[in-house]
């Protein structure tokens, strides 16, 4: 039987990509909001304020569509796609800690693990929703001509 490649629509990347993008945003901003209603962070201290996290979160997501797009190609896709972005979470965690450690801008480990939980946060929906719904259920559909000939 011959084993199909995955792969990923043009149409349907860029509404799943859209999609990703505006539930990280507005996950990463619930997950804001009540970090500032607990922590009560410094006003120095920028990265809970309103644009930083709406800015990384917009951009970090980009960059995952686009790596996920092409890593959904390879072999094991999926588990290859899950295993980046787990060693990429483990990677975004190094300034948080370094943040934390420095106490720069006011911070400490409560304002770290506030931005901590938001990367934990875009990861589970990048690593969730991009395969799940950019990766059709059904092969493609492919032409008549493109098949072989068979009377059986």
């Amino acid at each position: 039987m011959e084993e199909l490649e995955p792969h990923v629509d043009s149409p349907r990347i860029l509404w799943v990509a859209a999609l990703t993008i505006a539930v990280s945003v507005v996950a990463v901003l619930a997950v804001r909001e009540v970090a500032v209603r607990v922590i009560h962070p410094a006003p120095s201290f920028t990265p809970l304020t309103l644009d930083p996290p709406i800015i990384d979160t917009f951009l970090c997501t980009v960059v995952a569509i686009l790596v996920f797009v092409r890593i959904v190609f390879y072999p094991s896709s999926i588990r290859t796609w899950r295993r980046v972005a787990a060693v990429v979470l483990v990677l975004s965690f190094l300034p948080d800690v370094l943040l934390a450690t420095s106490h720069d801008m006011g911070g400490g480990w409560r304002e770290a693990a506030a931005l901590m939980t938001m990367h934990v946060v875009v990861w589970a929906i990048c690593v969730t929703l991009l395969p799940a719904l950019a990766i059709p259920k059904h092969p493609p559909k492919t032409r008549a001509l493109d098949r072989a000939l068979s009377i059986l």
